[in-house]
């Protein structure tokens, strides 16, 4: 995490403002050299849910030592042109793209789990190396996407009140924590986020939030407990964010359908803009790699049929995250890929300040090919 106080200038309400106050930060600022396997292309910023605005992302991605660092929101790519700005003003190359979800209505994933932890027939899938020019047909494809995904944000809104006997209101409380003006994405994170800082407001932090906690039927473990114990964390709400995710969503989660387009028109979407459609790859989890992720199973029992789905339906390209998964799963998919023509991306998600940017697994020789394609997407965006 940067110094707080360098993050608050670089989230200044406006994009004038933040990529001004970057300019004024970089006189004091010493960054490290770069390492050249120091990559990531799966940034989220503050246009779906993270704790970095777009410059600020680019920001902290350079002072970690990240050579390139790519840009990645849900539902949204409203956030690129700052981020693509603030990088050259930097000096770090990036690459740009979104997340997005999509039905596998009319394939053989029909109605079976992928990689989705929350919905079955519905996969998560990434747009990267997107051409710089074509970022606004992107934000025009997935306006009414975004708009249907708020229409359910309100009736879990609904669920959560009577769950808990509060009286959220998601215009009032939930779309002033996102960039939803902008067209940001507006996520199941932002509603939980919205529901920490009530508990907060209502509980106060330390011993009276511990106690609050167990009084709604959660049990904390003790790395839980002694974050909500510690009053100094400045970014508080983000710890009691999660524990409130594992807890409640799975409770107040509504199955995604009109947001959600199939995942042909996503392929001729992605076609049309010469960008690449990736899938991307989760994998079953037992021992969590992290230690952040449940016991689930995923789409490894019967991962050669997904591949099979995606070369039918047009997909090319595979993304995974090195340090998520086991050295098996992780040798399964990338012969996958070779055996499938797949082209591989690597990237792992940042949306906590907690988390560093850096995915040290990229220093092992093995994944040379995933810096290597990291280059080709960046080079692929100025044609």
């Amino acid at each position: 995490m940067i110094d707080i106080q360098i993050l608050n200038l670089l989230n200044a309400p406006t994009r004038a403002e933040r990529i001004a106050n970057l300019k004024e930060v970089l006189k004091t600022t010493e960054f490290p050299p770069m390492v050249d396997q120091y990559i990531n292309n799966h940034i989220h910023t503050t246009y779906s849910f993270s704790p970095y605005s777009p410059t600020a992302a680019v920001y902290a991605a350079r002072m970690e030592g990240l050579c390139t660092a790519g840009i990645i929101d849900h539902d949204s790519i409203s956030g690129a042109e700052e981020f693509l700005e603030a990088a050259q003003i930097v000096g770090i190359p990036v690459t740009i793209g979104m997340e997005c979800r999509v039905s596998m209505d009319g394939t053989s994933m029909e109605g079976r789990r992928t990689n989705n932890p929350d919905q079955i027939g519905c996969s998560y899938m990434t747009i990267q190396g997107v051409p710089h020019d074509k970022i606004g047909r992107l934000t025009e494809f997935f306006r009414p996407y975004r708009a249907a995904r708020g229409e359910r944000n309100r009736k879990m809104i609904a669920r959560i009140n009577e769950l808990l006997g509060m009286s959220l209101d998601y215009d009032r409380d939930v779309l002033p924590l996102s960039m939803h003006h902008e067209e940001g994405g507006v996520t199941e994170r932002h509603v939980m986020y919205a529901v920490a800082l009530s508990m907060m407001e209502k509980a106060g932090k330390g011993q009276g939030m511990v106690e609050y906690l167990a009084s709604i039927g959660l049990s904390l473990s003790e790395k839980q407990k002694a974050q909500m114990l510690d009053t100094e964390y400045p970014f508080y709400a983000y710890d009691l964010l999660g524990i409130l995710k594992s807890a409640f969503v799975p409770k107040i989660y509504i199955d995604a359908t009109d947001e959600c387009p199939n995942i042909r028109e996503v392929v001729a979407l992605c076609e049309e803009v010469d960008a690449f459609f990736c899938y991307a790859y989760l994998g079953d989890v037992g021992d969590s790699v992290t230690g952040d992720k449940k016991a689930q199973k995923f789409e490894d029992d019967y991962i050669e049929e997904v591949f099979e789905c995606l070369k039918e339906a047009g997909v090319k390209a595979v993304t995974y995250m090195p340090t998520r998964n086991t050295p098996a799963q992780l040798t399964k998919l990338r012969g996958l890929c070779e055996e499938y023509g797949m082209f591989q991306v690597s990237g792992e998600d940042i949306n906590s300040p907690r988390q560093s940017f850096i995915i040290k697994a990229m220093e092992d020789p093995m994944f040379a090919n995933l810096i290597e394609a990291t280059w080709k997407l960046i080079e692929h965006e100025k044609k």
